[in-house]
């Protein structure tokens, strides 16, 4: 059985992962966590999440809480993150990282601590997402550089980061298909007079509104036809069922640095 502490417990996510793990055979909650000072501190993780009770109270330790557990769920913000690994490699234990917005420098120090931890890394756990990648992999390689590439991603109105971890995933898979590099291609601004659309690039939108879990379009467009792949969330809960099943996947692992390709197999 494989214990894992959620961090976040009361929040929208949170509380999925926690009714998720419930659900789940082979886990088990182990601890919860949140910051100094939130309401919820004190109170059964899983009357908060609303899965009934679980007899975990939240507490507002990362250190105590890791103390009974296995491995961390992680889906905070990056900066908070990186302390979390730091204290989970100090420690000695695993975790399932499902923050976005990292830079290439926070995703390098995330990396270095998988020398000494098993870490899976992903901007999206949902599983639909990540067969998506492997798909764009394909159709970028089969139409190369005769269809232009744009990326549209809808998200809802709270969200901090643009664009998306998943949206830029994306951009890095197709990127990476046709030979180029993603950082000097991606144009995430077009006003007024810009020119016309050079051949490598990649476009992003990003919008934002209402409480749109995640959409993400890919475009190719070509003289005469168009191909669209694109993957609509319903809800957070395919998130958490994924992260969930990182967390089992992880569970005996060594060292080392993964993403949900990995766990699902993809690679």
């Amino acid at each position: 059985m494989i214990r894992i502490a959620v961090i976040g417990a009361a929040g929208r996510m949170g509380g999925r992962i926690i009714t998720a793990i419930a659900e789940a055979e082979g886990v088990c909650l182990g601890a919860a966590i949140e910051r100094p000072g939130t309401a919820a501190v004190g109170q059964d993780a899983g009357l908060t999440a609303g899965c009934g009770k679980l007899d975990i109270p939240i507490v507002d330790s990362l250190e105590e809480g890791l103390k009974s557990a296995d491995l961390l769920i992680d889906f905070t913000f990056p900066e908070v993150t990186l302390a979390n690994v730091e204290v989970c490699r100090r420690m000695g234990k695993a975790i399932v990282i499902g923050s976005t917005g990292f830079t290439p420098e926070q995703r390098d120090q995330v990396r270095a601590a998988a020398t000494e931890i098993p870490v899976v890394l992903a901007p999206n756990m949902a599983v639909g997402v990540n067969l998506c990648f492997k798909i764009l992999k394909d159709v970028a390689k089969t139409l190369g550089d005769d269809f232009d590439v744009e990326i549209v991603e809808l998200h809802h109105n709270k969200k901090k980061d643009s664009p998306s971890g998943t949206a830029v995933r994306m951009g890095e898979v197709v990127a990476d298909a046709l030979g180029r590099d993603y950082n000097k291609v991606a144009n995430y601004h077009r006003e007024g007079m810009c020119g016309e659309r050079s051949k490598e690039e990649i476009g992003m939108q990003t919008v934002r509104g209402g409480d749109i879990v995640g959409e993400h379009t890919v475009y190719f467009i070509g003289m005469g036809e168009r191909i669209e792949i694109s993957h609509r969330a319903m809800s957070r809960d395919m998130f958490a069922r994924g992260a969930v099943r990182a967390s089992l996947w992880l569970g005996d692992k060594e060292p080392g640095f993964f993403d949900m390709q990995d766990v699902l197999g993809l690679k």
